[in-house]
């Protein structure tokens, strides 16, 4: 086995090489690289918005901790917070009004968090979060009139921010564990961001959360966001933070020693289409903790070319040498966050039905910034970056081989969980006449916990 200088030497090398001839190294917005630190996110809004007061039997008694540790947790990330508890249909509406106006005004570059805490429903495929005081069990028709729907009325009425990003975060929970484990709740549907946001949901879609019946802990997922959000260093991202949060929450309750809540492990859902990656430090100064003379030289080197490689074999390979040399090094969350996303690419890709190969994450040299970024992402396990790359090449005409890509990519997409390009894939078999393929695609979408609005395809099966 070669030392590991000897593989770091080894790994500047291909950097250099990939370098010199222009190839894999991606651009996010004004970044040179994906890894290169932004100044971006300098003003930093968030609206927390939470319900505990709901009839009998709804009420939410963690609800108050949450808001109050996720109000703490932000302002040492250098954001100025506001928050509602409890409030009515009209007063939640006046506060999201006021804080949609006070974020239009904002810097590109600003970071917009939005986080809801309470309970949510589905409502003819939209995801509704509910105001103090209504009861999730009422008519659909009172749910939609007195709710406010995630995207509609808050996401996008967000700007569209190319140098900064807009985060949503929704806790939607539920008490009951009886009924959980019955299956009679059903959580919220599956959505995919705009452009320049990043959209996080506490479990899967179409799957619950559970929460406490005391008011003195946290949910499962915002004590988990709390806690990652508070001891990573400043040099991870966002993006980042939102995966390292997924894996604590499922190692929390896996490891719950209540059975009943390791029979309900939250697997939280993220959705990105974000421009940039903003890092959690307030400003891009020195490195926290940064190791000095050739360990830092080391570790810089052998980081940029984890950043600069897009084959997903490969990054397993560079972010497990990366681990072991460096296991307290300023990267090493990232590279524990790469590491993992590659490996189950690595997984998707040896699937029988996913036709997808090497040469797919091989950007063309005049490939703009957006297929750069998302062929980054996609090496990384981004189910959301994999279906936009397929409707690209969709886009770029109906030729076999712009055919074959598309599949190809909606295939890799859909094993990754994205139930929204899974039906995309039903709807396309269907119109191609292949009934078996466009069926197994519309049951994997409803598996995934995508459900169709009545709209699309003018049909609801």
């Amino acid at each position: 086995m070669r030392s590991s200088r000897t593989s770091s030497s080894a790994r500047r090398r291909f950097l250099g090489a990939a370098a010199a001839c222009g190839a894999l190294v991606p651009t996010l917005g004004a970044q040179a690289q994906p890894g290169a630190a932004t100044t971006a996110g300098q003003t930093r809004l968030a609206l927390l918005m939470g319900n505990r007061n709901y009839p009998t039997p709804f009420d939410l008694p963690p609800i108050p901790k949450n808001v109050h540790d996720v109000d703490q947790a932000l302002q040492a990330r250098g954001f100025e917070v506001s928050n509602g508890l409890d409030l009515d249909p009209a007063a939640a509406r006046q506060m999201l009004d006021a804080f949609v106006e006070k974020v239009k005004h904002s810097p590109d570059d600003a970071v917009v968090f939005f986080y809801f805490s309470g309970h949510g429903v589905q409502v003819d495929a939209s995801n509704l979060l509910l105001p103090a005081g209504l009861n999730p069990s009422a008519s659909s028709d009172t749910l939609l009139k007195g709710s406010v729907q995630l995207l509609r009325d808050v996401i996008l009425r967000m700007p569209e921010r190319q140098n900064g990003m807009t985060i949503a975060v929704v806790d939607a929970c539920r008490t009951s564990l009886k009924a959980t484990i019955g299956g009679t709740d059903e959580g919220l549907n599956q959505v995919e961001a705009p452009p320049g946001c990043l959209i996080a949901f506490s479990t899967g879609a179409g799957r619950p959360a559970i929460a406490p019946a005391v008011d003195t802990l946290n949910t499962f997922y915002t004590g988990s966001l709390v806690k990652v959000m508070n001891s990573l260093s400043g040099e991870v991202t966002f993006s980042d933070l939102f995966r390292l949060v997924k894996v604590d929450v499922e190692r929390t309750m896996s490891n719950h020693p209540v059975e009943a809540i390791r029979k309900l492990t939250q697997r939280p859902f993220i959705a990105e289409n974000t421009k940039v990656r903003v890092p959690l430090a307030l400003r891009a100064a020195a490195p926290e903790a940064a190791a000095s003379g050739a360990d830092a030289g080391n570790e810089d080197a052998d980081w940029a070319a984890i950043e600069a490689s897009n084959w997903p074999h490969e990054i397993v390979q560079l972010t497990e040498s990366f681990l072991k040399a460096f296991p307290k090094g300023r990267f090493n969350a990232s590279a524990q966050v790469a590491h993992d996303g590659a490996e189950e690419a690595v997984r998707t890709l040896k699937r029988s039905d996913v036709r997808l190969y090497k040469s797919a994450f091989q950007p063309q040299a005049d490939a703009g910034a957006d297929v750069r970024r998302d062929v980054y992402r996609a090496a990384r396990g981004d189910k959301d970056a994999a279906a936009r790359l397929g409707r690209r090449a969709m886009a770029e005409g109906s030729t076999p081989a712009a055919t074959s890509r598309y599949e190809g990519w909606l295939q890799y997409a859909t094993s990754l969980g994205n139930g929204i390009a899974a039906y995309e894939l039903a709807l396309h078999y269907r119109g191609r006449e292949q009934p078996l393929l466009a069926g197994q695609f519309e049951a994997r979408a409803r598996e995934l916990g995508y459900n169709p609005p009545p709209t699309l395809d003018n049909v609801r099966k």
